[in-house]
């Protein structure tokens, strides 16, 4: 049973604190957010944001809806099951955002200032595995898990306009 609180004169039970096992669509204490550097030229931002989301679908299918059907019958492929928040900020507030987000332990998708030069995943992967951690430089990365954790390891940035 649930402790029990005291508050307002009434008694209510509060739900123990836990992490969700799975990123379930209808759990919505689950956030997905994608974190952008606020210098990037506009092309920059909407392919770094494209990228980003598409690791998501894969690691947690959960995210993921049913696909859509239209009054035609014509089937459209699946999307995402909830919002995605987009922030940005310049690349310390970036940097430090994704330190805290690697300390929650949420699932993250990095691009970084060298992926801009690569032309295929190969390279891509390959361009990453080359930086060490703290050397990343992050154009953006993207978070999924508890709400209450993603909130707090990007409290310092703003939505982006």
């Amino acid at each position: 049973e649930p402790p029990r609180h005291r508050r307002g004169g009434a008694t209510t039970y509060k739900t123990p604190r836990r992490r969700p096992a799975s990123l379930a669509p209808m759990d919505t204490d689950v956030k997905v957010a994608v974190v952008i550097r606020d210098d990037l030229a506009t092309w920059q931002k909407l392919n770094v944001t494209a990228f980003l989301t598409s690791g998501f679908g894969s690691r947690h299918p959960d995210l993921v809806g049913q696909p859509y059907r239209d009054g035609s019958e014509v089937e459209y492929l699946p999307m995402f099951a909830r919002p995605v928040v987009v922030l940005a900020g310049d690349r310390a507030a970036v940097a430090r955002a994704f330190t805290r987000s690697r300390a929650r332990g949420l699932s993250i998708a990095i691009y970084t200032d060298d992926l801009f030069a690569t032309g295929n995943d190969v390279d891509n992967r390959a361009a990453v595995r080359a930086v060490a951690t703290d050397a990343l430089r992050l154009a953006g990365f993207g978070v999924a898990g508890d709400r209450r954790q993603v909130d707090k390891a990007l409290d310092r940035l703003r939505l982006h306009p």
